[in-house]
């Protein structure tokens, strides 16, 4: 029993030494840096997928209409009847007004009149014409006086039909500018007519931007009136010429609207896609770092994360495109890079991703 005493009174040294070198309770800066490397850090993980991504400039214009027509009184004369009003749908030779046209009726039956018996009296000297009793420049004059009154009833009667104020085409009244009683002089603005089935805008962008862009591309509009709805519009016209004002060239698109859902005036944002890639692999623009001019991501693997480099391509809606470094089916930290280094455990929120959807 005595030879066991130093035994257990040397242990107790030492182990007494140990916890003081180290301070009871505490460990090493070394081991506290072991023992967090060694758990696993929380992170949410996805997959690249496959989809179409587009490549896109972002302008604002006005949206208008191609087809926009005033009408006007081509007849002076005092407003009786209106037809039509503000929102009215109307057909190209559809009457919207009419004028006091009394004067131009009797002007017109004036010259119906004297076409007639000039007529009569030219039918009349055809006979005697051909049989040579009156001189051929005596006929000439007769028919000469005829073909003048024709193209005189034909004027009066025109006068008088435009006393019928007509619409010169097919669309929407925007505009009344007259009243019941008011007399309008010729070319006095009655009406103001607007096709809005299909509406343009004009994009003035700069002319770095020119090579990208080309007649078909698409776009996507966006307004205040329908906030988180996109309408398509598609470019139609593109001008080979710049603007030596502001540098810019100008570029219409052209919108379908059958429905109804813009008018005339509205402002809007337009997205224009210039460049698609078909089946890109993509992933969410937050699992990208940026970093010394490189673009990198954590892929995981087995538990732990590489720092992995990729080459990326278009940047559009919230995902970005990989062109090379990155695998379809390899998993990728989307949240959770605070922190993380190559060689890093973590602890994937899900240990089958979801497919991500671009």
């Amino acid at each position: 029993m005595k030879a066991r005493t130093p035994i257990i009174a040397l242990l107790t040294l030492t182990g007494f030494t140990l916890l003081t070198g180290c301070g009871i309770g505490e460990a090493s800066v070394t081991d506290k840096e072991t023992i967090e490397a060694a758990l696993p850090v929380p992170v949410e993980v996805t997959q690249p997928s496959r989809a179409d991504i587009y490549a896109t400039y972002a302008a604002t214009a006005t949206i208008t209409s191609d087809a926009d027509a005033p009408v006007v009184a081509r007849v002076p004369g005092e407003v009786v009847e209106l037809l039509v009003e503000e929102g009215d749908y109307v057909v190209a030779g559809q009457v919207l007004a009419r004028l006091d046209g009394e004067r131009l009726r009797l002007e017109m039956l004036a010259a119906k009149a004297n076409l007639k018996r000039a007529r009569t009296e030219y039918e009349r000297n055809i006979d005697l014409s051909q049989r040579g009793l009156i001189s051929a420049s005596k006929f000439d004059s007769l028919q000469y006086d005829l073909e003048e009154l024709e193209a005189t009833y034909k004027l009066k009667r025109l006068s008088y039909d435009y006393s019928n104020i007509r619409a010169p085409i097919a669309g929407i009244v925007a505009a009344r500018e007259i009243k019941p009683g008011q007399n309008l002089a010729i070319n006095d603005v009655a009406f103001r007519i607007t096709d809005t089935k299909e509406l343009i805008a004009y994009l003035y962008i700069p002319q770095s931007e020119l090579s990208k862009f080309d007649v078909g591309h698409t776009a996507d509009i966006e307004v205040a009136s329908m906030p988180g709805t996109r309408i398509p519009a598609t470019i139609q016209r593109i001008s080979p010429t710049i603007d030596a004002r502001n540098g810019t060239f100008r570029a219409t698109a052209m919108i379908d609207n059958a429905n109804g859902n813009l008018a005339p005036g509205m402002f809007g944002r337009f997205t224009i896609a210039y460049e698609q890639h078909k089946a890109a692999l993509v992933i969410p623009a937050e699992a990208l770092l940026d970093e010394d001019d490189e673009s990198t991501v954590y892929v995981v693997s087995n538990g732990e994360v590489v720092r992995r480099t990729v080459v990326t391509g278009i940047e559009s809606g919230g995902n970005v495109e990989i062109l090379s470094g990155l695998g379809d089916d390899e998993i990728i930290v989307v949240v959770g890079h605070s922190g993380l280094r190559s060689g890093s455990k973590v602890l994937a929120s899900n240990t089958i991703p979801d497919r991500f959807a671009g």
